[in-house]
């Protein structure tokens, strides 16, 4: 009969779980408490910075398209020059810093990768730290290019105090933004930092139905267009659930030990190895190298002589679809492989396997099983890395395809889809985990 129970629970529909998230008291209140964070998230987002130019902001926008994408994961806070206009970008920022800088610092290592929670503790306060100088910096250079002539969106231009003042004010929202996303993450439902750049896509997505209802009442011909542009979303969104889930399952076995008495060991397991390991990562980097040299070179186009004729070349170089697809492409797929050296050691794991008494079937413990593991790494990273590049430029490939441009984006975003896709899947893998605790308790 307990068996037969079981088997019961483990079969309620998706419809069931969510009827008992919101019937336990305690998930009922950790996932209010996660709604009215987004809700203080987007009043923030709504709230502009004084002195802005609406014509000028949009213009601007315009001429430099690759800020679009950071707009959507601020919740459009950026793009309308809101008070955290730098959504939680320093802080990522700063953490991908710290990570890069184990690799020059083994003091930094060590206290990333060996000292275990009390060392990622330590670890995450010198990332919260570092924030706050990166966001001053941040806003800072965003504040001055706004206000650069011949058409500033700040008009008219700040004044000392007025931009102390302002950077002030944006710093502090990315301060409490990072507050809020922590206090998300104590909750135990989800990445708090996470579920905030999930609901700054998300948020998009109801103008963007909007906007395409508009274009579809406009010119009925376009609705052939929108038919095939959203099955192909639907097939580029089971592509990620496919790859966000995908696993390379090396196998593991203990040796048996005797203590005492009793014997330990002598089972088999497997190290699970995902196919795309970095993440979303690897496509931040690539967009934020791409933009560096359209920003500068925007910077010194006004300049005369040799330097304004080079930086305009470098621009109009840059815009080429082309190009630009290519090397975004390029750069995602080596920022793959790169990050993924930073974050995953195949030696460290073949040492802690050779301490524990594990080892991979027909492989020599210690260096062998490394060089087997960087090996199996590799192949699998090769996937995933083809992946991410593909998605990235997917958006544009969509639109020539289908004729519809920068509608939907949330649908096929490629670093958008990455996103949503695993933020829902990890939460939800949050509240069955919690779900599950409390079905034990009662059996």
């Amino acid at each position: 009969m307990r068996i037969v129970n079981s088997q019961r629970r483990q079969k309620k529909s998706m419809l069931d779980k969510l009827v008992q998230v919101f019937k336990i008291k305690d998930l009922r209140k950790k996932i209010l408490f996660v709604l009215m964070v987004f809700v203080i998230f987007r009043l923030m987002a709504s709230i502009p910075m004084p002195g802005i130019n609406p014509e000028n902001l949009q213009e601007f926008f315009a001429r430099f398209k690759m800020l679009g994408f950071l707009s959507v994961l601020t919740g459009g806070a950026l793009s309308r020059f809101s008070i955290i206009m730098l959504g939680i970008g320093p802080y990522i920022t700063s953490v991908i810093i710290l990570q890069l800088l184990t690799m020059i610092f083994p003091g930094l290592e060590r206290l990333y990768k060996e000292e275990g929670e009390a060392g990622k503790k330590k670890f995450n306060q010198y990332g919260r730290l570092l924030t706050i100088p990166l966001a001053f910096l941040q806003g800072y250079t965003m504040l001055a290019w706004l206000q650069r002539p011949p058409t500033p969106v700040i008009s008219p231009p700040l004044d000392f105090f007025g931009t102390i003042t302002a950077l002030l004010t944006i710093t502090a929202g990315t301060v409490f933004l990072m507050w809020l996303g922590e206090l998300i993450t104590e909750k135990g439902i989800g990445n708090g930092v996470s579920l905030l750049i999930f609901a700054g896509i998300v948020a998009s997505l109801p103008m963007n139905v909007f906007q395409a209802f508009q274009d579809v009442s406009v010119d009925p011909a376009k609705i052939t267009g929108y038919v095939l542009f959203f099955l192909l979303s639907l097939v580029i969104i089971a592509g990620v659930v496919l790859i966000t889930e995908g696993r390379r399952n090396v196998p593991i076995s203990y040796a048996k030990r005797v203590r005492g008495n009793k014997m330990y060991g002598g089972v088999s397991t497997y190290l699970p190895m995902n196919i795309n390991p970095a993440g979303v990562i690897p496509i931040i980097f690539a967009m934020s190298i791409l933009l560096l040299p359209e920003m500068v070179a925007n910077f010194l186009g006004g300049a005369g002589g040799m330097v304004g004729s080079a930086a305009q070349s470098v621009a109009s170089f840059m815009a080429n679809a082309w190009v630009r697809g290519g090397l975004y492409f390029i750069f995602v797929v080596l920022f793959t492989y790169f990050y993924t050296a930073v974050t995953f050691n195949p030696k460290s794991i073949s040492e802690n396997l050779q301490k524990m008494g594990g080892f991979v079937p027909g492989i020599r413990p210690g260096e062998s099983t490394a060089k087997f593991i960087k090996y199996i790494l590799n192949r699998v990273l090769l996937i995933g890395a083809l992946f991410l590049a593909s998605i990235a430029v997917m958006p544009s490939v969509v639109g020539g395809i289908t004729g519809v441009q920068n509608v939907f984006g949330f649908l096929i975003g490629g670093t958008s889809v990455l996103i949503v896709v695993s933020v829902v899947l990890e939460t939800m893998k949050q509240v069955n985990s919690q779900l599950e605790m409390r079905d034990y308790d009662t059996f």
